[in-house]
């Protein structure tokens, strides 16, 4: 009979803490809760982007109708300028008009990955797992993980303001145009320095265990 595996520390189950904390650290663990109402007000901050997508919305369906003061609003909300007076839709406006409705999606993505996730990580458990509508990333979210599906949403919403500015270049000086590409490649070095960095830490977690 073979001998028995050896004993491993490193997978045993942690014991469940019976005394209670000292005063001091209970009242700084418990300061995590101060987070709670920021959280809360990003929650009313969605509840306004549901309400101007809406809103642009109804005035790009308002405008395909012929409607000119709809027109006339989606053209002030995307800031296209033209030479030549806009009687009706085109496909210029069209695109831009999307591209801002794709755009108020995203940064709602962004808000609930910081809401869900945020919460998760630093407040309190959800106690989703089982959950039919559970989010796949949530199973293994961390401060880490994260910070990385941030920074790939921020490229994405930097990616559509790049190419609505592009689209209505005319309306941009060159200058702008050259900046918001910098901007935007700053933005996508930043993400593979903070996924490297979020790569070699899990390197050196695997290697220690």
């Amino acid at each position: 009979m073979s001998a028995p595996d050896s004993f491993d520390a490193r997978n045993a189950p942690v014991p469940a803490r019976n005394s209670p904390l000292k005063p001091l650290p209970r009242l700084i663990f418990a300061s995590r809760w101060l987070q709670l109402p920021l959280y809360l007000g990003l929650i009313v901050a969605q509840g306004v982007y549901v309400v101007h997508f809406l809103v642009e919305l109804l005035h790009l369906v308002e405008a395909a109708f012929g409607n000119k003061d709809a027109l006339q609003a989606l053209i002030a909300s995307i800031g296209y300028k033209t030479t030549a007076p806009v009687g009706a839709l085109n496909e210029t406006v069209i695109m831009l008009v999307v591209l801002a409705l794709i755009d108020v999606v995203m940064i709602s993505n962004l808000l609930i990955m910081v809401i869900v996730g945020g919460y998760e990580t630093f407040v309190s458990r959800m106690d989703l797992e089982g959950h039919q509508d559970q989010p796949e990333w949530l199973s293994h979210v961390n401060a880490s993980v994260l910070k990385v599906k941030l920074a790939t949403a921020i490229i994405g919403i930097s990616s559509i303001h790049l190419l609505k500015t592009f689209i209505n270049a005319d309306n941009y000086t060159d200058k702008v145009l050259i900046a918001q590409t910098v901007i935007h490649i700053a933005f996508l070095f930043s993400a593979m320095a903070i996924a490297y960095t979020d790569k070699l830490m899990n390197e050196a977690a695997a290697a220690n265990h």
